[in-house]
């Protein structure tokens, strides 16, 4: 009866640990999705707003592309110089007629466009961000470190710890960023940097509260 106990609870044991092995790396799974899909939606953002700014240069500039004219077919069977120079000559006379100079109060108006639409400058995404930062330091950093860094430098992206955190090891995952741990703490890097120093306990503890 003793012998059936013990095997029982061995077996019970050993599905609990294996049931919460399973969840931790579903959480994580679902961390790093969240955060490929926030890095997406903010390369989908910048080149929504990259495609605005070009379209609004474009019209400043007064560029329209002229539509592919298939020529007549009396045109394409026409051999003789002469038709071929009458040809070159409408050509040429409507290009001029197309880039002609604008009069002045035309050309104020796209001047103010362009520098309306230059004046807007493309936001970095949180991955480039966070891969600046790591690459300007010379040790390793922990995800508070660098969150307060990228709030500090960017008040208005309104950054998040856990946000951070989740990217941060989505690009431990892809071998652009390395983790490291001392004691409880955990830091990140860019790739062959040197090892952190040792962490003091009250800082361990704050990072640990942190995470």
């Amino acid at each position: 009866m003793s012998e059936t106990t013990t095997a029982s609870t061995e077996l019970t044991s050993q599905y609990t640990a294996q049931v919460t092995n399973d969840l931790e790396r579903n959480l994580k799974e679902q961390e790093r999705v969240s955060a490929e899909i926030t890095a997406l939606q903010q390369q989908l953002a910048t080149l929504q707003h990259d495609h605005t700014v070009l379209t609004n240069m474009q019209q400043a500039l007064g560029i329209t592309p002229l539509p592919a004219e298939p020529p007549a077919p009396e045109q394409a069977t026409v051999s003789t110089p002469r038709k071929k120079a009458a040809a070159r000559t409408h050509t040429t006379a409507r290009a001029k007629k197309t880039t002609a100079a604008p009069s002045r109060e035309q050309a104020r108006k796209p001047a103010k466009k362009i520098r309306a639409a230059t004046s807007t400058t493309t936001q970095p995404s949180l991955i480039e961000l966070i891969r600046q930062h790591l690459a300007e330091q010379s040790e390793p950093r922990s995800t508070i470190e660098i969150t307060a860094a990228l709030d500090q430098a960017h008040p208005d992206r309104g950054i998040k710890n856990t946000v951070v955190r989740t990217t941060l090891e989505n690009l431990v995952a892809k071998g652009q960023a390395q983790r490291t741990k001392q004691g409880r703490s955990v830091y990140y890097a860019t790739p062959d940097t040197p090892q952190p120093t040792p962490s003091t306990p009250a800082e361990a503890q704050q990072e640990t509260t942190e995470d």
